[in-house]
């Protein structure tokens, strides 16, 4: 059982926000009143999984928190011989994740492991999913993760990357956060939760433009990339290899 976000609720001293028990416990009410369209995010990034999958091959879901992804990936593969590979740096997500997994049966293989992303090793790769994880990397190490997965990716894998992106300049920054501000209003966040939340998050999560990630994509190597999905400062993308 999860409960309801009221983590920000009554006024507090706001330490840099981590992904810990208290997190762990409300999770899935503060992505769902959180990110616009996350349903939709989760459930097409399995679609695309199972048709990219190659049979052979590991899957990997970096950043995985509960499993949400890893989930979504398991029920779209159809391929033999797949491995999905699931990663997150933190112990109670790991916990709370390998617990989910078991609540779902499945012929596809997962293993959850407690690791971090800049240090793990990606190989015979078919698909890769990060899922508003590349955010919480430090900027400066974001373009070798992403170097180390397109080395891991077999011809024809894909990365699949979700990310609050910022606008390409000031006033179009400050209109897709009026409007993710009033969507999380809208979704019943005080004024309150959404000022502590966001001081919080502001030294965690620091926030690539949409043109940023494209390019740092197509420098790396990746030849098609496409953005499916857009709503207020969120997006998600297919990297083809």
């Amino acid at each position: 059982m999860t409960g309801k976000d009221s983590i920000y609720a009554t006024e507090q001293a706001v330490k840099d926000f981590t992904f810990d028990a208290n997190v762990v416990e409300v999770f899935p009410d503060m992505i769902q009143r959180s990110v616009p369209g996350y349903a939709t995010i989760v459930s097409t990034m399995g679609k695309l999984a199972g048709t990219y999958a190659q049979s052979n091959s590991n899957l990997y879901d970096l950043g995985c928190s509960l499993g949400a992804v890893t989930l979504s990936m398991r029920r779209n593969i159809d391929k033999e011989n797949c491995h999905i590979i699931a990663v997150d740096n933190s112990q109670p997500m790991v916990e709370r994740c390998q617990l989910h997994l078991k609540g779902f049966k499945s012929d596809v293989p997962v293993s959850v492991t407690l690791g971090d992303i800049n240090e793990i090793e990606i190989s015979n790769a078919s698909v890769v999913a990060m899922n508003f994880t590349l955010q919480f990397i430090p900027p400066e190490n974001r373009k070798a993760v992403l170097e180390k997965i397109y080395q891991g990716l077999k011809p024809g894998g894909v990365l699949l990357l979700s990310e609050k992106i910022r606008g390409e300049n000031g006033t179009k920054d400050n209109l897709l956060i009026d409007l993710h501000h009033d969507f999380k209003r809208h979704n019943g966040y005080s004024e309150l939760e959404i000022s502590q939340k966001r001081t919080a998050i502001e030294n965690v999560m620091r926030t690539d433009s949409l043109s940023t990630h494209i390019t740092r994509l197509e420098d790396i190597g990746f030849n098609q990339t496409q953005v499916w999905y857009q709503c207020f400062n969120f997006c998600s993308m297919v990297a083809i290899k």
